[in-house]
């Protein structure tokens, strides 16, 4: 598995260029077999006729079809993989290099990227989305009155709501999406190659979380936008965009909780 994604472009690229290189020379050879005269011969055990050097060429060219596409398909396999939090290929520090080994870690608490991490996918993705011309948004989630959950129930009670929320991020998400967990109860998930209209099936996935926390059902709502890549966009814009939605979801609940008190 290419140790990389720019690795994995690189191989990628050098791919398509044995098809064309590939695709010439059937070419020529399929051109040369029109000449009869070339073949004209005869008494060697090594010489053909053109019939059978079309038919070669003709065979030959769709063993080299059908082994480019196994290896499109499985660099686009490692691809997924690669991005996925889930893959410890991409959490191996030897996998991207070791000017960044340190800041590649999963988050314990959660299991999702951590920021440096997430920063730098976020750049490879936009420098894709960028390259190839693809959507990327982004999911801004944010755990309604978690603050005055966890003042409430306590640290370990928040610690589980916060485990059983990354596991419903990594459910819902596909496998070439990644997450990750922002402030206490706010959380990012990067959908790549993804536009507005399939951030809202992803969303239509997501559904509150009720649990048992001691010994009481409790449900926990939240609150979701989404943020689109624009052109010109660096990883920074975007997390600043949805920093800001986040800080405006929790303003909102925090206004909420408090007129809730007021009304007693």
């Amino acid at each position: 598995m290419p140790t990389s994604l720019e690795h994995l472009a690189r191989r990628e690229w050098r791919l398509w260029f044995s098809a064309i290189v590939t695709t010439l020379l059937a070419g020529v050879a399929l051109l040369l077999s029109a000449f009869h005269g070339l073949f004209l011969a005869s008494g060697h055990f090594y010489e053909i006729t053109a019939a059978q050097a079309r038919i070669a060429a003709f065979e030959l060219l769709l063993l080299f079809n059908g082994w480019m596409v196994y290896r499109q398909w499985s660099f686009r396999r490692a691809g997924r993989e690669l991005r996925s939090p889930q893959s410890s290929g991409v959490m191996n520090a030897n996998s991207v290099g070791a000017d960044i080994q340190d800041s590649f870690r999963i988050d314990p608490a959660t299991g999702l990227y951590t920021r440096a991490s997430f920063e730098y996918f976020l750049g490879k993705e936009i420098a894709r989305s960028r390259r190839r011309n693809l959507p990327l948004s982004l999911l801004a989630i944010q755990l309604d009155d978690f603050s005055q959950f966890s003042q409430r129930y306590g640290a370990s009670a928040t610690d589980t709501v916060v485990k059983e929320f990354a596991n419903r991020l990594r459910r819902v998400s596909r496998g070439a999406d990644f997450a990750v967990r922002l402030d206490p109860g706010a959380f990012l998930l990067a959908l790549a190659e993804c536009s507005l209209n399939d951030a809202k099936r992803v969303l239509d996935r997501f559904g509150d979380l009720e649990m048992q926390i001691c010994g009481e059902e409790i449900t926990l709502t939240h609150s979701v936008g989404w943020i689109d890549y624009k052109p010109g966009d660096v990883p920074a814009d975007l997390i600043r965009r949805s920093e800001q939605l986040l800080h405006l979801y929790g303003n909102a609940s925090r206004d909420g909780a408090a007129k809730a008190r007021g009304s007693r």
